[in-house]
């Protein structure tokens, strides 16, 4: 059968199951626009790039497969480069595909000529310049399996336009053959065995679980090791919902604004087990005073992330999945032997007293201002926790973070490693057209929010409804919460304003439903009323105190140990060393 290059694509497209691709079309990539008509594939006609990148993301996060996105050459392609560094960071499995100009001025700066390949190449996984019809079928199999296993990544497919429109032979290519890219998932049993018998001699262990955990779709597995071997289980700002919150060995976050117990039960721990994690900086602080009585095992499908930051005297490299379900039976074998779980009665007590003592608080006056927090608490009872959280970057991630109680993995979608603003909007849609069984809530800042509100008009025009909470405080709040403590109030270009622009009326302009709420009494009813809306988005400016800060906090650069536990600034009454461990 004759095809064009564009339409191989689309039925290479097919081919991988893929129903959702999010995109712009334009000159280069203008030929695969016409075979899309009569294509399967569910096109998205997105308002921005970058929001076409971060929608492919939140598709993958929501649903565990590849997302994909499609741009043209040029500006199109440069729009995607802050969602591909984003996936890049947060091992997120999406394929870009990008048009490029014709082959004969390739490299002739021609109208909307860049070198995609070259501008991405440090922040995908790999990429690829087609420069013939007949290998598009076989570099997409090739991109989506690459995407998709071992570490998962960002690839980039760039097509020049002519390629597009070669005619070919069609022919569906059945095997990869990829001879230099065998990525190890098999953990090796010696090395599982040797960290069982670590964690049967620890005293105070922790479960450090990290992203990776999820992508690998271990959670159950997860389960199993830490309830069978009371282990107690931090769960990083990438893991939350790896583990259930309500689960009495959950810690819950760790990191520069996670919680007491976590934080300081890493620092205490004489034995971390890292699962899908990679030591990042914000989690361990001054990484020389990082858990410093703790022994590491390290899990990760990646060798290059074992030992990068952290010496591990059991590394492991392997798909967590896989990982995991070895040292559960190696360390239920061993428990056996033993005559049952080691003794940490002590340990666990003193865990639990921290949780009990040091849990993330405010203080909610009857009469306002309004708090952040109590409309993230207010929305999290009124959906019972049944929905998908999407957060920006800021103070509102954390405290989304901190208040919603996650029971389930892929029910929580944020910008961990590369911090990106403007990541929700996009990433609420693209979880919404995975999950239209789902409710997607969107927590946002306003300064976030500003940076990606068109992609209400996606959401408008292709009937994908979420809903937007903006946590309104009239500033780029992290960054003010920053200079007032260490900046002497000194605040510089922080301040955007309640009123400009007015988001009610934005919501409505985009077709969204607009709605406000600025007291405590008023938080109830906005919501109840967000929730009834189903056939189109809704927006709720949440107008909240500009003055919150988000606590606990561990300053950069500093140790955990000097965790700021509240606005007062002052450390726990009784120290953490002082803490009765076994």
């Amino acid at each position: 059968m004759k095809v064009t290059g564009a339409q191989a694509l689309f039925k290479a497209l097919e081919g991988e199951r893929v129903d959702t691709v999010f995109g712009i079309p334009g000159g280069a990539i203008l030929p695969a626009y016409d075979p899309l008509i009569d294509s399967k594939v569910r096109h998205v006609l997105c308002r921005h790039e970058q929001g076409a990148g971060h929608a492919a993301e939140g598709y993958a996060w929501a649903s565990g497969r590849v997302g994909v996105a499609m741009a043209t050459s040029g500006p199109g392609g440069c729009n995607l480069v802050t969602a591909l560094a984003d996936a890049k960071m947060d091992s997120v499995p999406i394929v870009a595909i990008t048009g490029q100009v014709p082959s004969p001025v390739v490299g002739n700066d021609a109208f909307q000529e860049a070198d995609i390949c070259g501008i991405t190449m440090p922040i995908t996984k790999h990429n690829y310049l087609v420069t013939d019809a007949n290998l598009i079928a076989e570099t997409l199999r090739e991109a989506f399996h690459i995407a998709s296993t071992g570490r998962p990544g960002p690839v980039l497919v760039d097509i020049p336009k002519d390629v597009l429109l070669q005619e070919i032979t069609w022919r569906w290519p059945e095997e990869i053959d990829l001879p230099g890219y065998k990525p190890t998932t098999k953990g090796n049993l010696r090395q599982v065995r040797s960290a069982a018998k670590m964690i049967m001699e620890s005293k105070r262990p922790v479960l450090y679980v990290g992203g990776g955990v999820i992508k690998a779709n271990a959670s159950k597995e997860l389960f199993r090791l830490a309830a069978d071997g009371r282990l107690p289980v931090t769960t990083t700002l990438m893991a939350r919902g790896a583990f259930p919150d309500a689960h009495e060995l959950a810690l819950g976050m760790p990191g520069m604004h996670g919680g007491y117990p976590a934080v300081t039960a890493m620092q205490k721990a004489d034995l971390l087990v890292a699962l899908g994690t990679r030591f990042d900086d914000r989690v361990t602080g001054q990484l020389a005073a990082f858990a410093p009585d703790a022994k590491i095992i390290h899990v990760d499908i990646d060798p290059a992330e074992i030992g990068k930051n952290r010496n591990a005297d059991v590394p492991i490299v392997g798909d967590a999945k896989d990982v995991i379900a070895k040292l559960h039976a190696e360390l239920t074998r061993q428990q056996e032997e033993a005559g049952g779980v080691p003794d940490r009665s002590e340990w666990l007590l003193t865990l639990e007293s921290w949780k009990q003592t040091y849990p993330y608080r405010y203080d909610q006056p009857a009469d306002g201002p309004l708090k952040p927090q109590f409309a993230i608490e207010r929305l999290y009872e009124a959906t019972k926790g049944d929905a998908i959280v999407v957060a920006g970057v800021g103070q509102h991630q954390m405290w989304t973070s901190q208040f919603w109680r996650f029971s389930e993995p892929r029910t929580w979608v944020n910008s961990g490693g590369l911090g990106t603003m403007g990541f929700a909007v996009p990433a609420a849609l693209g979880a919404a057209a995975a999950r239209p069984d789902k409710r997607v809530v969107a927590v946002d800042g306003d300064g976030c929010f500003q940076m990606t509100a068109q992609e209400l008009a996606t959401s408008r025009t292709e009937n994908i409804p979420f809903i937007t909470a903006i946590i309104n405080n009239a500033h780029l709040g992290m960054v003010r919460q920053w200079q007032e403590l260490f900046y002497e109030e000194r605040y510089s270009q922080v301040y955007l304003s309640y009123d400009v622009p007015d988001y009610v009326k934005l919501a409505e302009a985009y077709g969204a439903i607009g709605l406000r709420a600025e007291h405590p009494d008023e938080v109830d009813a906005v919501i109840e009323k967000a929730l009834s809306i189903t056939d189109r988005s809704v927006v709720i400016d949440f107008r909240v105190d500009q003055r919150e800060m988000c606590f606990p906090m561990v300053p950069a650069g500093a140790s955990n140990d000097d965790i700021i536990v509240g606005p007062e600034g002052l450390r726990p009454t009784n120290e953490p060393a002082e803490a009765p461990v076994a």
